[in-house]
């Protein structure tokens, strides 16, 4: 379960196990969980899972996100492409 950025009290990281799915990110803050798949080709993020995620919650992690989706895509090819 490699993490990538830990931020504003934000773990976005992936389960090595699921290499297989399209490129996504879950991340986690207190009790809240969520996942977000990385539509490559329109530069932009859809939310597959959430749980106790708030209004506000989503609006940060969304930013944080989209502020490093080339960190998240490189990091997902570095760990399950080699």
């Amino acid at each position: 379960m490699p993490t990538i950025l830990f931020i504003y009290g934000w773990r976005l990281f992936f389960y090595s196990n699921e290499g297989y799915e399209p490129i996504h990110v879950h991340a986690e803050k207190g009790d809240i969980e969520c996942k977000f798949w990385l539509l490559l080709e329109e530069v932009e993020i859809r939310e597959a899972f959430s749980y106790n995620l708030t209004p506000a919650a989503k609006k940060e992690v969304k930013k944080i996100i989209y502020q490093h989706f080339d960190l998240i895509v490189e990091s997902w090819n570095n760990h399950f492409n080699n």
